[in-house]
């Protein structure tokens, strides 16, 4: 969910699998500059929907795997925001994925993202709720019950948060490994 802490559970991973990370929210933005849509939360959700509406629930990750096909990544790249199964469809047809949930609880969400400041962020409580609500109907609900790894960002130093990464990563990939090599 926003402000859960997905870019810098996603920073961390990336470090550990020196791997590139590419935020699904930036090609929306990116994407939404590009057509003069105003970047407020309201402006921005209503695009979003309207994108999916108008091009199908798996749209923004098509855009996103477009973006990593046009930068040349290849091997291990970590997709930060995906919002539903239709988005995680996408990836899965692409190449193996490992689905890593990051969760925090809503008042702690809305604090981050009261500080963070970037223009789409809620503005109050009722915006945050509104936005929340948004992203449950996207599907993000049915992503985060299916994940490979649950990181439960609350109260931690970003150093404890780190350890808990490398230790549930590092696990998730040995499985990853191992089902390669027994052919699954």
């Amino acid at each position: 969910m926003p402000g859960s802490g997905k870019s810098v559970v996603s920073r961390i991973i990336s470090s550990i699998l020196n791997a590139e990370v590419v935020s699904m929210g930036d090609v929306v933005r990116e994407e939404a500059i590009r057509r003069g849509i105003p970047q407020d939360t309201v402006s921005m959700i209503k695009f979003a929907e309207e994108l999916r509406r108008n091009y199908g629930k798996d749209v923004i990750a098509k855009m996103t795997l477009r973006h990593i096909k046009r930068r040349g990544l290849t091997g291990i790249v970590i997709i930060d925001g995906i919002r539903s199964l239709n988005e995680v469809k996408v990836f899965s047809d692409y190449g193996k994925v490992v689905i890593v949930a990051v969760h925090a609880s809503p008042k702690t969400r809305y604090e981050r993202l009261r500080s963070r400041g970037r223009k789409d962020d809620p503005r109050s409580w009722d915006e945050f709720k509104i936005r929340d609500d948004k992203e449950l109907r996207f599907g993000i609900g049915n992503v985060i019950a299916l994940a490979d790894v649950m990181i439960v960002n609350e109260g931690k130093s970003l150093e404890d948060l780190r350890s808990e990464v490398e230790f549930k990563i590092k696990e998730a990939f040995s499985h990853v490994d191992n089902q390669d090599r027994s052919g699954s």
